[in-house]
Parts: structure tokens; sequence; C-alpha cells
């Protein structure tokens, strides 16, 4: 699952939820043989601090990885940069504890904001991409913003067409991802080759192996009580 987690940007204002880009996401995942569903966790209004109060509600849908696109009504609102960058900080750290992987959407702000502004606001995204080690889509809006005929009246908000090109632009950097997503569909039920001998395990197998018991034990990193495993492998065999 995917959870597309932001503000009205994401949330879709003014256009029917198919014509959001979660949707558009969705079903262009589809037509590539992805099986993922998308979903939609956009608030309007939402400002980093209250994504950060919402970081436990959107863990609730087990996400495997969130897009994370918030920040810029902060930026419209002039609120204080390094807050905005802390609580970002904080939902980035938040869903890599839960193990999700986080695609972080950069913004800008208009230059009436003033320069120093403007670019301390976008110096933020790259910023944590690189302490985080986060894929990056470097400007969420690249493509759309300022082009009136792909915005809304209020010259803010995509129109639908206008979130089919937000699809398209970071479709190149979203899919190097799913690759091995979509390899390991037919083992959904977490199945692993273990030392030769298939295991049936109730959700993927992601581990190390673990120093109390070396070679026969892999401890499972979940948010549940971790799980040993107690089959000695083969030693010619690996962990897929």
């Amino acid at each position: 699952m995917i959870v597309a987690f932001g503000d009205s940007l994401t949330a879709g204002l003014g256009v029917a939820a198919s014509e959001g880009y979660p949707a558009v996401l969705e079903e262009k995942l589809k037509e590539a043989g992805f099986s993922y569903r998308v979903v939609n966790s956009g608030v309007s209004g939402e400002t980093t601090a209250g994504g950060l109060r919402r970081v436990d509600w959107v863990l609730r849908s087990r996400p495997e990885i969130v897009v994370l696109e918030l920040g810029a009504n902060d930026g419209l609102r002039g609120l204080d940069l390094i807050q905005t960058e802390k609580n970002l900080a904080g939902i980035i750290e938040r869903l890599q504890e839960a193990g999700v992987e986080v695609i972080l959407a950069g913004m800008k702000m208009p230059p009436n904001y003033g320069k120093e502004y403007t670019e301390g606001f976008e110096r933020i995204y790259p910023r944590l991409a690189a302490r985080y080690r986060l894929t990056l889509i470097p400007f969420f809006l690249d493509g759309v913003a300022a082009q009136s005929n792909l915005n809304q009246a209020d010259g803010i908000h995509p129109t639908g067409q206008g979130y089919r090109v937000i699809v398209d632009r970071i479709w190149p950097i979203i899919k190097p991802l799913l690759k091995n997503k979509k390899e390991a569909g037919k083992e959904k039920d977490g199945s692993k080759r273990f030392g030769g001998e298939r295991m049936i395990l109730p959700f993927p197998l992601r581990g190390e192996k673990h120093r109390d018991h070396p070679p026969l034990a892999f401890r499972l990193h979940q948010d549940r009580n971790p799980l040993v495993v107690l089959r000695k492998p083969d030693k010619k065999a690996a962990l897929a």
C-alpha cells in the first residue's frame, strides 16, 4: 500500500476524487502491472505541525511507501523555517521507525516572499532527503506551477489535467522503488526460501542474522514482538 500524505494538493481540493493525484497514480500503477493501492491521506490546510500529529493515524493502514507532501501551508503563512524542518524531520523519523519507505515531495514559494525566505524554504527538502537518505521529488508542482491552463482559478491548486502532469513527472522517480515489489507480488503471503525449504510466514520476511543464535536464527523486526525462526539453513542458501 502507498499512502499519499499531504495537504490540499494531495487531497485534491476542487477536483473529483478520481482526478486527484493519488487516484491517478493508482491508475498508472495498475496500467504498469503493479497491484498497489494508493490511499489519499491529504487534508486541506494541513501544516507540518498538523501532519506530525497525524502520523500514528497514517500508520494504522500499514503502508509500505508514503509520499510525504507537506510544508506549502507553512511557507504561505510565513512560519518559522526551523520549526517546519523540525516537524518534517519528526514525521520522517516516525515513518522510518515503522519501516516505511518515505518519498519526500519538495515545494517552492512564490518570489514575493523574499529571496532569503524562499531560498531557505527550498533548501529544507534536499537537506532532509540527504540526512535521511530519502527519494526526493525536487518540486512536486514541476510543470504545473504558474501554468494557467493546468491550475484552477485560484492559481494554486491543479486541475484534473494538472494532476495527470504531476503523476507523469513523478512516475520516473517512484517507479524504481516498485520494481522489487512487483517481482515479489507472487509471494504476498510472506513466503521466502530459507535453507532450501519454503517457509510460509504471515507477513513479509525482513530480518538479519541474530548474533545470539548464529547461524540458526534470524530475528524479524516488526511492529510486534520479534519472532525468532529456529531452522538451520543450508550453508549455500541465502536469505532472498
